[in-house]
Order: structure tokens, then sequence, then C-alpha cells
């Protein structure tokens, strides 16, 4: 049976290698046709600067620089051992989540375990949730709701980051607070990394965009998609796994056998060794197409300044040619099909992300004035600087923002769902959220810098508590305007996004096989700006935009909503505020600190090695010690030969997780030769030549009384013929994963404020 199963998974391997390079080779194509449509239309934007109402609050590119998220400890169950092992985790300011073997290995600046890009996962917080998702994933039957879990938590508290291709992490902390707290931050991070193609490119993400539309549609896909979300390089490996994983299955999913926890963790490790292949052969592919397309732009866009004019002229002759064609027969579709249902869509958007707005508007008031009656009640400018460096990082605060973000739950569209091939209502909850930490963040930074340049006047105490009054009133008039701005904008690419896929697969029978006649309209020098596929689609949309935009301009009539009319133009009322924001960060902890440090560079080299947190992580943890005690008492009562837990000794300091007589015992707990390692290492500090190839978890005590026989491991049987089998886990650095090679074998500089970028070679991939 092994034999036969071994050779079932290299003709996987053989039948992921062709369908990548298929799907590739199609997509590429698309890319390159997508890239001079986006090249030209950015080109047209730059010169004749179509820009929309200029906003009332400042931006700025880099809020979290040299900051951390949130730091503490987790459990994490560890698949190769079985064993639930404690971890010193961090949140960095690029959101991937970095886990430590402990405090001690960071703060020696020694490789961290894991670092993890969570594009794509969805956050759980109970078995159940869990299991019906492996289940329905599963292939062949589903298991029964009797059948044994895949892994026991030693706490009522589990975090468990689910995939439907890669990898999962299960976690699991001691109280419901800390579950709701960490439950906070990772859903930021998949927030954050989900929106992984830069919206600062104004070429290459929009011909990324949409090719991947463009690929889609040619196999009859239409609507919304859940997984285009990540960098690029995930996005195209979410797109090969969904072509891929229902042959998967079929050939493989009759040679599962065993029982349904060995089968479901089988499973799960073949689609995440299938995906990290994938994620290889796409990511040299697709880096090759992009260098092309980056060599070939000089060229294009010299040609596109030349010949903007005539080119401009083509593409409104062939736009005119289809409108005659398209328009009668789009109209009537959106007369019937779609005009109806615009005003319920519309309100089903409007209501929880009016609501998400106001609740960041109520925050971001609510903190402002709750400093400012402290600086009354306390010692006015003296402790101001420790009060604004917590408010300039409110919007990248997850458990404080959460009360917004929640507001998007009421999000539903069922019934318009099935009727516009929506497959959910998540892409919209994730850029409205998204939106609403855009502009916390706007307004915050509007006010820090307003209050700066009041600062500089030398006030009083009741005349600062009054200017904070003033300028926070200020603040939130240009808050207001903004807020209307983006939700309008918000509310019409929405309607776009649900009402245009459903137009095109209505008009495909009637329309599309009469397209390519237009071919001959476009002129041959012009014909790498000009597509006509492109053109229908702007076509379909002018068809249906009017009535879109007239059903946002009478929603912005209604109170409720506190929308502003399109009528209504703030117009700059503080000319210079923009060129204040121009200026440099501010950093309130230094120039308003209450003791400055008498050595600027000793505070900075302290300051590397400590964790600078957003996200205190004092609030209401229960001490290590006492947290280690009762995991250790519940798996303690599990059944012989259940999963272990590596709990840490009671330490001599009290409560401290850092002790480092602690910490060392815990070490000396986890086996022999760990301190000698770390020994090692503070005598001789090898630089790390290539960080992240591999993870080194630690390997389960043998018994003595039995020997078993080896394992069948996906890596060996995913090895090449004659290739050594490597029976570590294969490089993760690629999926925007990294993992380290022994985690306290390896020493590398210290990591610089608080972040493991620069220091120790090891960035999340975004």
């Amino acid at each position: 049976w092994l034999a036969d199963f071994s050779w079932h998974i290299q003709n996987g391997r053989r039948r992921k290698q062709a369908k990548t390079g298929k799907v590739l080779g199609e997509f590429c194509q698309f890319y390159e046709e997508q890239y001079g449509v986006a090249l030209f239309n950015s080109v047209r934007y730059e010169i004749e600067g179509n820009g929309g109402p200029q906003s009332q609050l400042l931006h700025r590119k880099v809020p979290l620089e040299d900051r951390v998220i949130i730091s503490g400890n987790l459990f994490q169950y560890v698949e190769e051992n079985k064993k639930w092992r404690n971890r010193f985790s961090i949140v960095p300011h690029n959101y991937g989540l970095v886990l430590y073997e402990n405090k001690l290995a960071y703060d020696r600046g020694i490789q961290p375990r894991i670092v993890l890009n969570s594009a794509g996962y969805k956050i759980l917080t109970s078995l159940d949730q869990y299991l019906e998702l492996v289940n329905s994933s599963l292939p062949g039957t589903a298991p029964k709701s009797g059948n044994a879990p895949i892994l026991k938590c030693p706490t009522q508290f589990p975090l468990i980051l689910w995939h439907p291709y890669s990898r999962h992490y299960y976690f699991c902390v001691m109280t419901g607070k800390e579950q709701d707290k960490w439950r906070a931050v990772f859903q930021d991070c998949v927030r954050h990394c989900n929106n992984g193609i830069p919206e600062d490119s104004k070429v290459e993400a929009p011909a990324f965009t949409d090719a991947v539309r463009m690929y889609r549609q040619s196999k009859e896909q239409y609507g919304t998609w859940d997984m285009l979300c990540g960098n690029e390089v995930q996005v195209l490996s979410n797109l090969v796994m969904e072509e891929l994983v229902p042959e998967l299955k079929t050939m493989i999913g009759p040679k599962l056998k065993g029982k349904a926890q060995e089968r479901q963790r089988l499973w799960i490790q073949i689609s995440d060794a299938v995906y990290r292949l994938a994620y290889d052969q796409i990511k040299a592919h697709y880096d090759a197409v992009v260098t092309k397309c980056e060599l070939e732009r000089p060229r294009m866009e010299s040609t596109i300044r030349t010949d903007m004019d005539q080119i401009i002229t083509s593409k409104e002759h062939l736009a005119s040619k289809i409108r005659a064609f398209v328009l009668p027969k789009a109209e009537i579709c959106v007369r019937n099909h779609v005009q109806p249902y615009i005003p319920s869509i519309l309100e089903a958007l409007m209501i929880p992300t009016s609501q998400g707005f106001a609740e960041v508007r109520e925050v971001f008031f609510k903190e402002v004035t709750d400093m400012n009656m402290n600086v009354i009640n306390e010692s006015g400018m003296e402790k101001l600087g420790e009060y604004m460096e917590k408010l300039s990082q409110l919007a990248f605060h997850p458990v404080k923002m959460q009360s917004c973000y929640e507001k998007m739950d009421q999000l539903k569209l069922e019934g318009l769902q099935q009727r516009f091939d929506v497959s959910s209502a998540s892409v919209f909850k994730q850029r409205a959220e998204i939106l609403m930490r855009q502009q916390m963040d706007d307004a915050v930074h509007t006010f820090g810098t307003l209050l700066h340049q009041e600062l500089a006047k030398m006030l009083g105490k009741e005349e600062l508590c009054k200017s904070i009054q003033r300028i926070l009133e200020r603040v939130l008039k240009k808050f207001d305007y903004d807020s209307s701005t983006v939700r309008k904008k918000f509310f019409r690419e929405a309607l776009l996004q649900i009402t245009i896929p459903f137009l095109l697969k209505k008009l495909a029978p009637t329309c599309k096989a009469e397209l390519p006649k237009f071919q001959e309209l476009i002129f041959e020098d012009f014909d790498s700006f000009i597509l006509v596929e492109n053109t229908y689609e702007e076509v379909v949309l002018q068809s249906v935009m009017k009535d879109i935009m007239q059903a946002v301009k009478e929603a912005a009539v209604q109170r409720k909503h506190n929308l502003y009319r399109d009528s209504m133009v703030m117009h700059n009322s503080d000319p210079n505020l923009h060129l204040l924001g121009e200026g440099l960060p501010i950093d309130w902890g230094e120039e308003f600190g209450s003791q400055p440090d008498s050595d600027p560079s000793a505070e900075k080299r302290r300051r590397a090695r400590q964790v600078v947190s957003v996200l205190h992580d004092d609030e209401g943890v229960l001490p290590y010690e006492a947290g280690a005690e009762v995991l250790m008492h519940q798996v303690s009562q599990e059944e012989p030969g259940s999963e272990e837990l590596e709990a840490c000794p009671a330490l001599v300091s009290s409560g401290s997780p850092d002790s480092v007589q602690g910490i060392r015992g815990m070490l000396a707990e986890e086996g022999p030769g760990s301190l000698e390692h770390s020994a090692q290492h503070d005598a001789s500090s090898p630089s790390l030549a290539n960080p992240g190839v591999e993870e080194q978890e630690d390997k389960p005590a043998v018994p003595a009384t039995s020997v078993q026989p080896p394992a069948l491991t996906v890596a060996s049987l995913l090895a090449e013929e004659g290739a050594e089998i490597n029976h570590h886990k294969p490089n993760d650095k690629e999926t925007g994963e990294e993992v380290s090679t022994q985690a306290h074998a390896e020493k590398v500089e210290p990591a610089h404020a608080g972040t493991t970028e620069n220091s120790e070679g090891v960035q999340t991939q975004f």
C-alpha cells in the first residue's frame, strides 16, 4: 500500500507541475496584455490629472516605523512531536507573526522559529469550527461527528489559523480575555497581509489584478474571489490550487486510509507540500515575466507620450463602435436585472459601514478627551509626550479598534449573493475595515501635527487644554468630510464589483463571440495599449454607472448616513497644513518626555534590545508559572500517550517570564546541551549564512522499550527520485513563512527597535 501511495504522490507532483505550467502560461499572456493598458492609463492620468476631492486630513506613509504591535507568550502545538510549547511571540510593524523559542532567545538576537505571513488564513476560536472546515475539505466521505478530534487543546481558549491549502497553526492561551486580545491581533495580521498588493503601484498592481480577473473570466468564473489575498505570488498559488485541488482529491482521496484524524493530518500535509512546490515554481516564472515587462516599459512609455492624442482618438473610435453594438443589450439587462436591486444592495452596505466610521470618530473623540482630562488633572506638559505617544498609534491598537471593525459583522448579502455571484461579504468587510484604520490614523496624525505646532507657544495648563479642544473640533470637521468622501467612493466601487461581473456573465452569450471582429479597428502600433476586451468592459460599466451614481447621490441626502452631498465641496481651510505634514515625523517620547536621556546613543542601543509594544502584554494575564501549572494539570488528566506540554518550573523571581534564571531552568528542562549551545554562541557569535532554511523543532523522545518503524512523510514521498531525502520541513521562506535552523544554535546581531527584519535577515514577505 505504501509503494502504491508513494506512486500516486509522485504522479500528483507531476500533475502539479503540468497544471502550474499551464495556468502560468495563460495568466502571463493576460498579464503582458494588461501591463500595456495599465501603463497607458497611468501616463494618461498623470497628464490629465483627473483627481477627486482633496483630502482634508494629513496622511503619513510609514506610521509604524520601529514599532511592534504586540509581544507576549503563546502556547503553540508542535505537530512534529505532538507537544504544546510556550513561545515568545511578536507582531512587528509588517504584521508578520514571529515566534521565538523564548524571551531570552529574542533578547539575544537568536533567529526566530517561525515568521508567518497570514494572508488567506481564517482565525478560529473553537475546535468545532476547525473540524467543520477540515472535514469539508477532506477528500471522500466526511468523517462522522463523533470521531476523535485532530488535536486536543489543554485550555478552553484555542486560537487556530486555518488555510484552505497551506499549513495550519494551533495556539492556546490561559484566559478568555487573552483569547479576545490575540484574536483581534491575528485578525489585524490577516487584514493587513490580505491587502498585500501595494496600492501605490500604478501599473503593476492594476495589471496584475486585471489579469487575474480576465483569466478567471476565461474559465467562466465571474464575481468576487475570496482568495485574491496576499502578494502576487500567493494569489497565483491560490489560483493554481483552486484548479489543482479537485484533481488531487480525485486521485489521492481513495488512497487515504486509516482513522479520520490520520487522514485529516495527511491530507493537510499533502496540500501544504503541493502548495509550497507550486509557490516555488510560480515565483520564478512570475518574476521573469515582471522583469520582461519592466525592460519593455521605457520603449512603451516613450511611444505613449509621443502618440498620446492618436491613441486616445483610436480608443474612442473603437469604443463608439462597441457601444453601438453592446449598449442597447446592456441597458435592457441593467433595467431588468440590476436596477431594481441597487437600492437594497446599497442599503446593506451603508448601514454597517457608516456605523463603523461613526465608531471610529467616537473612539478618536473619547481618546483625545480622556487625554485632555488627564492633562488637567495631572501634570500638564510633563505627561503630554507619553499620552501623545500612545495616541499616535491608536489606529494600530487591535483591541481599541475592534469595536469599529465589529460593526462590519452586520454586513449581510443573503439573497443577493446567489443572484450576483458574490461568494461572500468578506471582500467588502475587509476593504471597509482597512479604510476605517486609515481614517483613524489620518485623524490622529493631523491632530498631532496641529498640536505640535501649537505647543511652540509655550502654553500653560489651561491654555493647553483649550487648544487641545479647539484642535479636536477642527480635526473632527475634517474627518467628517473625508469620511463622507471615502465612504461614497467605497459604495460606488462595491456596487461595481457586485454588478459588473453579473452583467458580463449575462451578456457573454450574445456579445462575447462578436468581439474579435472589432480588433481590425485598432492600429497595429497601438494594440499594446488598446484591447477590445477592456474597451467592451468599459462600455458595460458605463451602462450601469449612471444608476449607481444616482443611488449614492440620493443616499447622501438622507441624514441618517451622515454623508455630504456631492455639491458640498470643502475647500482647504488650512493652506499650510499639508506643508506641516511634509516635515519630519514627531517623536513625542523624545521631544516631550519628562526625563530626557543624557546619552541618546546609549538610549538607542537600549531600546534596540527591548520590545516597543503598542499593545502591552500586562493587561489581566495570569502569572507565567500559574499558567504553566494549570496547563500541566489539565494535560495530566489526558489518557497516556496524548499530547505533552512543555512547562517551565517555578521561577525564583515572582511571576516574571523574562527572568534569566527561570529561562535557563526551562532550557535545561528541554534537554541536555541547550545551555551548551547558548554558551557556544556567547563565545563565538557565528554569522547566519542562510537564515530561514528549515524548521528544527525539538524531536520527541524515543521510548526505550520500543522501536518505532520509520514514519511515512510527505517530504519523502515528494522527493525527487534518487535525491537525498531531507526529513526536516521544507524551506518556508518563499511562502512568506520563514523558519529557523537550530533556534538556540545560531546567533545574529540584536534586533533594532523591536523589529526582526534588518538585524536577523528574517523578513516576512509582503
